[in-house]
């Protein structure tokens, strides 16, 4: 039933499903997801408890000058950047998560807390430069996969979502598009703040290894599930 949630038994990262089109083009392409029951006592869109500033602070010292202007020619950022060529973005015009994450951080004078969730993903995310997103795994309808977007088809399942144009790679459930991939979630699958359950996804690419983006999810995990 659409909206009533998944439920995975799976304790570690499980890799999503592909449509076949998407295995045949980008066979490297893989979509990583995990479950996290929420023990932390703040609203996950509430101010973040010391030790989770502290560790913005400490990534903050870490991005300065010729780390934070040479970031795109490492090797896990310098994937993303490839791949967004290859599915038709230029990444100096819609970057990378990573690089989107650098630059706010050189103008803003560092990583500024944008609450619990927010800063948990962006700590994942400066660690390994694999991004992690979050949604609501109450909101969700089976297990989650990569495909094109169909004809008229809406992003998430309310009826005034916007359109998304046909052949667009989105992140769907068994039911609808949940989120557009590296982009926007739809309406209705973000957590809110007072989600307990959620269902973290990861992007990972040709050139990104497993094990920074099982350890992206893991970051989130263990830093959601710490009391």
């Amino acid at each position: 039933m659409a909206g009533a949630g998944w439920v995975s038994d799976a304790t570690g990262p499980e890799v999503g499903w592909r449509a076949r089109e998407v295995e045949e083009e980008l066979p490297a392409l893989r979509l990583l997801t995990l479950e996290v029951h929420v023990a932390r006592r703040e609203s996950l869109t509430g101010a973040s408890p010391p030790d989770i500033e502290g560790r913005l602070r400490e990534l903050s010292n870490k991005f300065r000058g010729a780390r934070a202007v040479g970031i795109r020619r490492e090797p896990v950022p310098a994937a993303y950047r490839i791949f967004f060529r290859h599915i038709g973005l230029d990444p100096d015009v819609v970057r990378t998560p990573i690089e989107e994450a650098v630059l706010e951080r050189m103008l803003r004078g560092g990583f500024l807390t944008g609450g619990l969730l927010a800063d948990v993903l962006l700590i994942a995310l400066t660690d390994t430069a694999v991004p992690v997103w979050a949604l609501d795994t109450a909101s969700l309808d089976g297990p989650l996969g990569i495909r094109p977007s169909r004809e008229d088809e809406r992003l998430g399942r309310s009826t005034d979502a916007p359109i998304l144009p046909a052949g667009r790679l989105v992140v769907a459930d068994s039911a609808a598009a949940i989120a557009i991939l590296f982009g926007e979630l739809a309406p209705g699958h973000a957590a809110g703040a007072d989600t307990r359950r959620l269902t973290l996804f990861a992007v990972q690419v040709a050139g990104v290894p497993t094990l920074y983006a099982e350890e992206a999810l893991w970051s989130c995990r263990a830093a959601l599930e710490s009391r």
